[in-house]
C-alpha cells in the first residue's frame, strides 16, 4: 500500500495546487486544531460576514467556514482563527548558513521551525510537503512559545529560525516565540518570501534580529505564472526592512529558462544597489528539480557565476554562489583587501578572520552581525 506521503506526492505533482479541501481530516478526528485555534490578528470584518485577511498581499476575503489561500486562517462564525498557532510540523537544529545567513553569527546553530501553509504556489518549492499542505495534514501537537525557547536553550542554540514554509502565516506565534526568546537572550530570524503587508512586517521587525527574503525573480510575469503572486509587495517589504535597519540578506533562486536571463539579473542587481545599498548580501542560488518543475535541469554553475559577476561589477560588495559546495563564491571576502574573512565548506565555517567586525588583515569594516 502506498504511504500517505507517496499519495500526496503524486497528487501534488499531477494537478495544480488550488487550495482544494484537505485530504487529511482523519489525522485530526477530534477537531482539536479547530477547537483550540486562537483568534487571529490582522483582519477586518466585512458586512457580508466575510473576514478580510490583512496578513499578506493576497488579502483574501474569507466566507464563514472557509479559509484563505494559505489554508491556515479560517473564518469561524465571522471571526478569523489561526489554525497553526503553536503547531510546528518541523523542528530541527540547523547551521545558520543553511538558511542561508552568511553575515549573521557565522557558525551558530539555529533551532528551526515551520508549520503548514503558504500564500504562494511556487512550482519549484523544495518544501512543498509543508508549504502546500493544510494544518490537519499533520498530526496535531501543541508547543507553546516558552517550550520552543526551552528547546533552543537545551540544544545550546543561540538562534531560533522561522523557516521551511512561509512564516508569515504563523505571525502571531512567531512574535510570541521571538519575544519569549529575547527574554532569555535567544535571537530570532525569519526566512521569508516577503509577501506580507506593512503592519505585520513592522511588528515582526520589532522582534527579529535578521530577515532573509527570497527575491524569486525580477519580473512580474515570473511571480504571476510560476509563484502565484506578484513582485511589487516583495520589493515593498525589502525596502521596509532596509529602512528599519534589521539585518537583511537576499536570495535569488536562479531557475533555468524562467528567471535566468541576463537582463533580469542586471535589473535585480541594479534595484538592490539603488534601493538597499551595497552592503546587503545577495545570494544567487542553484535550482534543483523539485515539485512541479522536474522537467528542468539544475542551474548551470556558469549562470550563477555570471549573476555574481554582474552584481559585483555593479558595486554590490557581498555576492554569493549558493547550493554549490566548495565554490569560491561561498566565501566572504573583505571589500578592502579582498582576502577571505569567513571561509566555508558546505554549511561549516572553516576560518574566521574578523576582529570586532573588521577584517583581521587590513582593518576594513565588514557589514554584518558578528557577535
Amino acid at each position: 500500500m502506498a504511504s500517505r506521503r507517496d499519495f500526496l506526492s503524486v497528487a501534488a505533482r499531477s494537478v495544480p495546487v488550488l487550495g482544494a479541501p484537505s485530504l487529511a481530516y482523519a489525522l485530526d478526528p477530534t477537531g482539536e486544531i479547530l477547537r483550540t485555534a486562537p483568534r487571529a490578528r490582522y483582519w477586518t470584518a466585512e458586512p457580508d460576514a466575510r473576514a478580510r485577511c490583512q496578513l499578506c498581499a493576497q488579502r483574501c476575503g474569507i466566507k464563514p467556514g472557509d479559509r484563505g489561500r494559505c489554508r491556515t486562517r479560517m473564518n469561524v462564525g465571522g471571526e478569523l482563527r489561526s489554525l497553526v498557532y503553536g503547531r510546528p510540523v518541523a523542528l530541527n537544529l540547523d547551521p545558520i548558513e543553511k538558511k542561508p545567513f552568511y553575515h549573521f553569527l557565522p557558525g551558530s546553530a539555529a533551532l528551526s521551525l515551520g508549520t503548514a501553509g503558504c500564500p504562494l504556489r511556487c512550482r519549484f518549492c523544495q518544501n512543498w510537503e509543508m508549504s502546500q499542505s493544510a494544518p490537519e495534514d499533520h498530526p496535531p501537537r501543541f508547543l507553546p512559545p516558552g517550550e520552543i525557547v526551552s528547546l533552543a536553550d537545551a540544544r545550546r542554540a543561540p538562534v531560533i529560525a522561522f523557516t521551511y514554509n512561509e512564516p508569515t502565516v504563523f505571525t502571531e506565534y512567531l512574535v510570541d516565540v521571538a519575544r519569549a526568546g529575547a527574554g532569555k537572550g535567544v535571537r530570532s530570524v525569519l526566512v521569508s518570501c516577503g509577501f506580507m503587508n506593512e503592519a505585520p512586517l513592522a511588528e515582526m521587525t520589532d522582534v527579529l534580529a535578521a530577515i532573509k527574503i527570497d527575491l524569486k525573480g525580477f519580473s512580474e510575469s515570473f511571480y504571476r505564472d510560476v509563484c502565484g503572486a506578484s513582485l511589487a509587495p516583495v520589493l515593498r517589504s525589502l525596502k521596509q526592512v532596509g529602512r528599519r535597519g534589521t539585518h537583511l540578506e537576499i536570495v535569488n533562486l536562479v531557475v533555468p529558462t524562467l528567471n535566468d536571463a541576463e537582463p533580469q539579473l542586471r535589473d535585480l542587481a541594479d534595484w538592490v544597489l539603488g534601493e538597499l545599498g551595497p552592503d546587503v548580501p545577495l545570494h544567487f542560488t542553484r535550482f534543483h528539480p523539485d515539485f512541479q518543475l522536474l522537467n528542468l535541469p539544475p542551474t548551470p554553475v556558469a549562470t550563477l557565476e555570471r549573476g555574481r559577476d554582474i552584481a559585483l561589477a555593479k558595486g554590490l560588495r557581498y555576492v554569493y554562489v549558493g547550493n554549490v559546495p566548495g565554490h569560491p563564491g561561498n566565501q566572504t571576502y573583505c571589500p578592502g583587501c579582498h582576502k577571505v574573512v569567513v571561509g566555508r565548506s558546505g554549511f561549516s565555517v572553516t576560518e574566521m578572520n574578523l576582529r570586532g567586525g573588521q577584517c583581521a588583515f587590513c582593518g576594513q569594516k565588514v557589514a554584518g552581525v558578528w557577535a
